[in-house]
């Protein structure tokens, strides 16, 4: 049973190394694809790193009051030409 009597041999060193590097090999790289794995899931939907449209920054502007209203519906005018036009100031 044993060639090399109670020991184990050279051989039986090489295998017994390289199989648990390959294990925490295995185990860490698995590890590390689930982590991308779940990251990436909370980006699928869009809500995590999606920029702002520009519509959404105007009506942010808009609420923090650094334009008016009617700057805001020229704006929002060009950016979307099939809304409402803004309505014309009387000139006196």
């Amino acid at each position: 049973m044993y060639w090399n009597g109670d020991h184990m041999g050279a051989w039986g060193y090489g295998f017994m190394t390289i199989s648990v590097v390959l294990f925490w090999a295995v185990l860490i790289l698995g590890v590390v694809a689930l982590v991308r794995y779940l990251g990436r899931s909370g980006q699928r939907d869009g809500t995590s790193s999606a920029r702002p449209t520009p519509e959404q920054l105007l009506a942010e502007r808009f609420a923090r009051g650094e334009i008016d209203a009617e700057e805001y519906r020229e704006r929002l005018h060009t950016l979307r030409p099939d809304a409402t036009p803004p309505p014309r100031s009387k000139a006196t």
